[in-house]
């Protein structure tokens, strides 16, 4: 019989880690959960470690370590540390083959670096990883021979479109957008949106700090960053496209003039499947496509009324320590927003001025990235009225 392949999940009780863990399931016979870890949410992750047993769980913010201890008292195999010294030392546990990086922000990039030194295979959804360092991570993959495989749905239907590929040039990314709840708002009615109004996303159900970025197209900014580590591509051959019924989850040109995309309906279940896989493809339970019900639409995004995306595109021109001083002064702004401290518009041009108020650093390390982080923070909470 066949080993189970051992995966760490990093944010088991987020939208990705709970669809990883259904994955897992309907492949009980392939994959295993090895490790479980969540920031704050403990009683999800005192459940998840009831129904999957893995061999240890982590809970990020120590003042919970106490209550996840007492929930798991009765199984004893199961071991429970705390903090993100833990995080960091659970990832190159021996008998991981994979880890899942689906925690949310910055948090994500310490230990995904410590999973690529450990030769782990890397399962991302952290995009913030690539966004804040990907030179740094690059190197190191390419250094430990640590496989990154993209679990975003436009990542990874880049992905899925380049295999067979190797020796082709891409001569454009088509990356595509949801274009989120405020694509036909005009800038005057998004002065006056609440959070509310952009918690409700048109086509994915995803976490409160990814569907705002996805409201305000911070997110796909961040996916441009991520495509140009990832594939090796400019940002000036990535081609944003607004395809509101999020059926062409990403498509590739290749200099002959070819297209290809990969299509499906919007379950980010497959992506997951298909990065802990690759490169065969499971069976899957899902809904299927059916081309006769679904338009398919494209538009230009306007980068006046979406000033995130822009933002994001003059990060990638700078390069250095520059995605990283957006990343973290998003962080804030996004958390500003979602308790009613600063509106929807406020975020961009917090964002912005972040970007001429912090240090900038055309060569970062990572001492580099965690300074411009911590000041870019700092810089973008005083900005907030």
């Amino acid at each position: 019989m066949e080993k189970k392949q051992q995966i760490c999940i990093l944010g088991s009780t987020g939208s990705i880690g709970t669809q990883a863990l259904e994955v897992i399931e309907e492949h009980a016979d392939l994959y295993e959960v090895y490790c479980l870890t969540a920031n704050n949410r403990v009683r999800e992750l005192a459940e998840q470690a009831r129904k999957f047993r893995p061999a240890a769980v982590v809970i990020a913010n120590e003042a919970h370590y106490d209550e996840l201890r007492t929930l798991l008292a009765d199984l004893p195999d199961i071991k429970v540390y705390a903090g993100a010294r833990a995080l960091d030392d659970i990832v190159e546990a021996g008998p991981i083959d994979m880890v899942l990086t689906a925690m949310v922000g910055f948090a994500g990039l310490s230990p995904t670096i410590h999973a690529i030194k450990a030769g782990k295979k890397i399962c991302l959804a952290n995009k913030e990883t690539l966004v804040v360092a990907g030179e740094l991570i690059c190197q190191l993959a390419t250094q430990h021979h640590a496989p990154i495989i993209p679990v975003d749905s436009e990542h990874s239907a880049i992905f899925q479109s380049l295999v067979g590929e190797d020796c082709n040039e891409i001569e454009k990314i088509l990356l595509t957008a949801s274009g989120g709840p405020f694509r036909t708002k005009s800038v005057d009615e998004l002065a006056h949106v609440t959070k509310a109004d952009a918690l409700r996303h048109p086509t994915w159900d995803m976490g409160a700090k990814i569907t705002i970025d996805s409201a305000s197209m911070m997110n796909k900014g961040f996916e441009v960053i991520e495509a140009k580590w990832l594939f090796g591509v400019p940002a000036d051959r990535i081609q944003v496209l607004v395809h509101p019924q999020s059926i062409v989850h990403s498509a590739v040109q290749f200099r002959d003039g070819s297209v290809k995309a990969q299509l499906g309906v919007p379950d980010m279940r497959l992506p997951i499947q298909y990065a802990f896989s690759f490169p065969q493809r499971l069976p899957l339970s899902s809904e299927r496509l059916d081309l006769f019900k679904h338009p398919l639409e494209f538009f230009e995004p306007d980068l006046e009324k979406f000033h995130c995306l822009a933002l994001a595109f003059e990060a990638i021109r700078r390069g250095g320590n520059m995605p990283c001083i957006v990343n973290a002064a998003n962080e804030v702004v996004n958390r500003a927003f979602l308790d009613d401290r600063c509106g929807f518009l406020d975020m961009g041009a917090i964002i912005e001025q972040t970007m001429h108020l912090t240090p900038f650093d055309p060569s970062p390390s990572y001492d580099t990235y965690v300074q411009t982080d911590a000041e870019a923070r700092r810089i973008a909470a005083s900005l907030i009225k």
